[in-house]
């Protein structure tokens, strides 16, 4: 009985391409698999060119791709399981989060098909359109938007959602929005798993609110300030404060306590000389003769000055009122410089 041996053709083309995929994945440190369905041809080669010199986009069969990873070490087999229908791999030398980001700001608005599914709710602002009045109107009407006519133009009257989140938007809802340039979809490479030293890192890990780690960063920074200037911990952005804290502490304790140092001589002078003339005012409103000429003087001089003093307190206020201002943020972008560099 004789035995018929099949040997299955692999044709030569798609050795080669499984062997280039092979190559790309030894040579970058980085590798995506990412989804392209629903772009079209010629807005996928543009994406292939604006990403020249950043990342190498290989588009190939499925089957060819699997076959590549599978022939690959056993961290690379992993990405198996994001394979699925039209699908590419991205490869760069970009960290995982860089890569997200590149690929998320490549991404477009584009019209929704008839048939689709709402990706959000789909909101038409109130407001004039560009359209003349005319049979439009009974369109608009019925993909669901309430127009009218207002001074000789065809307008939206309220704001409203035609299409809920999960909904699936009508031949007549899709035709009428493209035609008010209202553009739900968003068309890019969809990033589905990034692998990178045998670790994976899917789109919901990369997605960094920037805005908020830099504020949380911002106000860490200025909290760390704060404690080392509180607990006299002395570091190079805090040593300026702290010697500044330091003096007038001092200051204050050596006039407080009437200690008898020069460099506080014009403060203690200062502060008996109202406390002499606090005394002697209390003693002339009990009797003028309690004073002498000289004392009434200076008690007259004392009471002018006091006086005039909130005129030109107030206006010396005004003058300084923007300089802590300019102090506070010099100090905050003097931190950030030390934080990052």
């Amino acid at each position: 009985m004789s035995e018929n041996h099949h040997t299955e053709h692999v044709p030569q083309w798609k050795k080669e391409e499984v062997e280039a995929i092979k190559e790309l994945i030894k040579e970058y440190p980085l590798f995506g698999v990412v989804g392209i369905g629903g772009i079209p041809a010629k807005q996928l080669q543009k994406m292939r060119r604006d990403l020249q010199g950043t990342a190498v986009l290989k588009v190939a069969r499925n089957t060819l791709t699997k076959r590549a990873l599978d022939e690959s070490d056993d961290d690379i087999k992993q990405m198996e399981e994001y394979i699925d229908v039209q699908t590419a791999l991205v490869f760069t030398e970009q960290n995982p989060f860089k890569l997200y980001k590149l690929l998320e700001n490549s991404k477009s608005p584009s019209p929704i098909k008839a048939g689709a599914i709402a990706p959000n709710d789909i909101i038409v602002e109130a407001g004039p359109t560009s359209f003349p009045p005319g049979p439009i109107i009974g369109e608009m009407q019925g993909a669901g938007i309430p127009a009218a006519i207002d001074g000789g133009k065809v307008v939206i009257k309220e704001t409203k959602a035609v299409a809920k989140e999960g909904e699936v938007v009508s031949q007549k809802l899709a035709a009428m929005l493209t035609r008010l340039e209202i553009y739900p979809m968003e068309v890019g490479l969809d990033l589905r798993a990034v692998l990178e030293s045998g670790s994976v890192f899917e789109p919901e890990v990369l997605a960094i609110d920037e805005d908020r780690y830099f504020t949380d960063f911002t106000l860490a920074a200025q909290q760390a300030f704060n404690l080392s200037v509180n607990a006299a911990y002395p570091t190079a952005e805090s040593i300026s404060t702290l010697i500044s804290k330091a003096v007038t502490e001092s200051r204050n304790l050596g006039i407080n306590a009437t200690v008898l140092e020069p460099e506080i001589m014009d403060a203690l002078l200062g502060k008996a000389q109202s406390q002499m003339l606090s005394v002697a005012s209390s003693a002339s409103s009990n009797n003028e003769e309690a004073v002498d000429e000289e004392l009434k003087e200076a008690l007259g001089a004392a009471a002018s000055a006091a006086t005039a003093a909130p005129a030109v307190a107030e206006e010396t206020v005004e003058e300084q009122e923007e300089e802590p201002e300019e102090e506070e943020e010099e100090s905050g972008m003097a931190g950030l410089g030390a934080l990052f560099g």
